[in-house]
């Protein structure tokens, strides 16, 4: 599903800026932010490489930050999160454990991504929890970050 309104595109763009910051350490630039539909409750970008940590996805490092901020690992509070690539199995499974209401992403995955576009986990019956996915906010830019990144170790 695509949602196109400002709102998304603002919150987008402070996940990118996380997706930048990972970039200037030389992480794969991604970037997410937890929002409650009017603040940022927390934010990250991946950390995998420094912190020698597979699970150390932008995702993963919102999520976690957002539990110790409520002292919870349920975190059922109505939250959106923005997120610039498409989230993966792993990121998904979290979201789906944490409660987050939506799942707003930029760049779509066809590799690992599990919104719609390698396989579609928000279909299945199988979890308790469905959080709604919507893709393709500022995918342009979003795409560009990781295109450029990719270029770039490849020379």
């Amino acid at each position: 599903m695509q949602a196109k309104n400002l709102t998304n595109d603002y919150w987008m763009q402070k996940a990118i800026i996380q997706a930048k910051i990972a970039n200037e350490k030389g992480e794969v630039p991604v970037g997410a932010v937890l929002t409650d539909g009017f603040k940022i409750i927390s934010s990250g970008y991946n950390q995998t490489i420094s912190k020698c940590d597979p699970t150390a996805h932008a995702e993963i490092i919102t999520i976690r930050q957002a539990a110790i901020n409520f002292k919870n690992y349920r975190l059922e509070r109505n939250l959106n999160l923005y997120v610039t690539l498409e989230p993966c199995a792993m990121c998904y499974g979290a979201i789906v454990q944490a409660r987050i209401s939506n799942i707003f992403f930029g760049a779509f995955d066809k590799k690992t991504g599990c919104c719609g576009s390698c396989i579609d986990l928000t279909k299945s019956s199988c979890f308790n929890h469905k959080p709604i996915s919507f893709g393709g906010i500022l995918e342009k830019d979003c795409s560009k970050l990781l295109k450029t990144f990719f270029k770039n170790k490849r020379n």
